[in-house]
This record gives C-alpha cells, sequence and structure tokens, in this order.
C-alpha cells in the first residue's frame, strides 16, 4: 500500500521528532494534525499533502521543501540547489525567525528576477506572502522612510 518514499518520509518525520524530543501527540497538536493521521504517516501508510507536510515543518521547525522531496512532491535533482539553500537559511541559528523569513524573501525575489519561479507546492510555507508589497518586510509594515528611497 505505501510507496517507498512515504515509508522513507515516515521514517524521516519519526527521526526529526525525535530530535526535537517531541512526543507524538505534542507534534501532531502543534503541526494541528490528529495523532492518528500522524502515526500512520510515520508508519508509511498514508500519504500527507504538502499543506500538511508544511504544518508539520512548521512544528518541527525543519525546511518544508526536504519533506517534500522526501514524499515525491520535488524532484530531488532539479530543485536541490534551492532546497539546499532555503534550509542553510532556516538551520541557521544565529538569525532569528523574522531575519529567515526576510532573508528568503529576498532569495526568492532574485530568483524571479533570473527567471526562476518558486517550486510547486510553496503556498507560502516560507512567508512570501507579503513578499511583493514594497511596504511590509517579514509580513509587518515596514518603515515607510526605509521603503521611499
Amino acid at each position: 500500500m505505501a510507496s517507498l518514499n512515504v515509508g522513507s518520509l515516515g521514517e524521516y518525520l519519526r527521526e526529526q521528532r525525535r530530535s526535537a524530543q517531541l512526543s507524538l501527540r505534542q507534534l501532531a497538536d502543534a503541526a494541528g494534525v490528529s495523532n492518528p493521521y500522524l502515526s500512520q504517516i510515520e508508519r508509511g501508510l498514508r500519504k500527507p499533502s504538502a499543506e500538511v507536510l508544511q504544518q508539520v515543518a512548521k512544528a518541527l521547525r525543519i525546511s518544508a521543501e526536504t519533506l517534500y522531496v522526501r514524499a515525491g512532491i520535488l524532484d530531488a535533482e532539479r530543485d536541490r540547489g534551492e532546497i539546499e539553500t532555503r534550509a542553510v537559511i532556516l538551520a541557521d541559528p544565529s538569525l532569528n525567525e523574522r531575519q529567515k523569513q526576510v532573508l528568503l524573501q529576498i532569495y526568492e525575489s532574485f530568483r524571479k528576477e533570473n527567471g526562476f519561479t518558486a517550486a510547486d507546492g510553496d503556498d507560502g510555507a516560507s512567508g512570501e506572502a507579503a513578499a511583493d508589497d514594497p511596504r511590509t518586510v517579514g509580513g509587518t509594515d515596514a518603515d515607510p522612510q526605509q521603503t521611499a528611497g
């Protein structure tokens, strides 16, 4: 019933959950999914949607793109550079969450400028919702003096 990718995904999620020192119930609550459903994902019995993977990644504080690759949603080879770049930014302990989101927005704007688009399935997992609005930085109102120049 379960594909190889889904089993690999489940094992990876279990490793990440344990390294974050979270119980299955704690992760399910943090991700907004049911405990039995998350258990089935970890055991490779269910293939979660990109949205569920995004919620789980956010709760684990890991890259959603990594989970997308493990689930077979993204092509690992084609998207490897972008995924690795995003993962490095998200894993940097010297940056706070706001700084990480702003840096990811800048990175994505440069990719768009150079003709690359966000990977399929990326529906704002990195906080790009306000990236096109020059008055916002990281989803908050920016200082008008900074954006006027």
